[in-house]
C-alpha cells in the first residue's frame, strides 16, 4: 500500500496538508527539508511571514535559478528570495524573536515523535552530526509546533509510544502530519484526526508505533 505513492507525491502531500494549518498574519518558521515545501502550498488568499533562524523576517519562495542569490539562504542554506517589506537582523535578533514567543507556529521533521509529544529530531545514536541547531529554541518558544514527516523510516515507525533516539524536546509537539493522515497530541495521547482516502485506520496502527486513538469525527486527509 506506501508504494503506491512515490517520493516527490509523498512530500507534497504532506507540505499541502500542513499548508492549511497556517492562519492570516502567522510568523511561521520552516525547518530544513520537507517543511521547506510547505512555502510553495501556501494560498494565495493567506498572508505569512515565514522566518529564518539565520536572520530574516518575510521569506518567499525557492529561489529558481536565475533568482539565486548566494547572500540570500535559509538555515539549512538553499536559496531562497525574500518578499517586499522583509526585514534582515543578526542570529541574536532572532533568537529573541523565537525565544520571545513571537513566532505561531514551528513546521519541522523528526526522527520520532511519541503519544506524549516527545521530539526526537537531531540524532541517530552513534551517527555524527554537528549538533540539534534551533530546534531546541524553536519547539520550546513557538506558539505551535507541527512535525512534518514521512510515517516510517525503512519501514521503521517513526510514531512511537516512547521515543528511544535523545530528545530534542519534552511534550512540544502538537500536530503531527505524515502521508497516511493527521495526528494530534493530546493528554489521552495521540488521536488520528484525518486519513489518506489509501488506508484504513488499521493499516495505519500496523505500521505505528504507538496506540492510536481514532477520532469520533476522523475524516479523510484532503490531498
Amino acid at each position: 500500500m506506501m508504494s503506491q505513492l512515490d517520493k516527490e507525491a509523498i512530500r507534497k502531500r504532506i507540505a499541502s496538508r500542513v499548508a492549511q494549518e497556517l492562519k492570516d498574519g502567522d510568523v511561521v518558521n520552516l525547518g530544513i527539508g520537507l517543511p521547506t515545501l510547505v512555502a510553495n502550498e501556501i494560498s494565495q488568499d493567506v498572508e505569512l511571514l515565514f522566518q529564518a533562524e539565520n536572520g530574516l523576517l518575510g521569506i518567499g519562495h525557492l529561489a529558481q535559478s536565475e533568482e539565486v542569490d548566494w547572500d540570500l539562504v535559509n538555515a539549512g542554506g538553499q536559496p531562497i528570495t525574500a518578499i517586499s517589506g522583509a526585514s534582515y537582523f543578526n542570529s541574536a535578533d532572532s533568537f529573541a524573536i523565537i525565544r520571545g514567543g513571537h513566532v505561531d507556529a514551528t513546521v519541522l521533521g523528526a526522527l520520532q515523535v511519541d503519544q506524549k509529544g516527545n521530539l526526537a529530531s537531531w540524532i541517530v545514536p552513534d551517527k555524527m552530526v554537528p549538533g540539534m541547531g534551533g530546534a531546541m529554541d524553536l519547539v520550546v518558544g513557538s506558539k505551535r509546533v507541527i512535525v512534518a514527516m514521512e510515517h516510517t523510516a525503512k519501514g521503521q515507525a517513526k510514531l512511537m509510544s516512547q521515543c528511544s533516539f535523545p530528545l530534542t524536546a519534552v511534550e512540544q509537539v502538537n500536530l503531527i502530519v505524515t502521508e497516511m493522515g493527521v495526528f494530534e497530541i493530546t493528554e489521552h495521547g495521540m488521536v488520528m484526526t484525518e486519513i489518506a482516502p489509501e488506508f484504513s485506520f488499521e493499516d495505519v496502527q500496523a505500521v505505528t508505533g504507538a496506540r492510536l486513538i481514532c477520532s469520533p469525527s476522523l475524516k479523510t486527509m484532503t490531498v
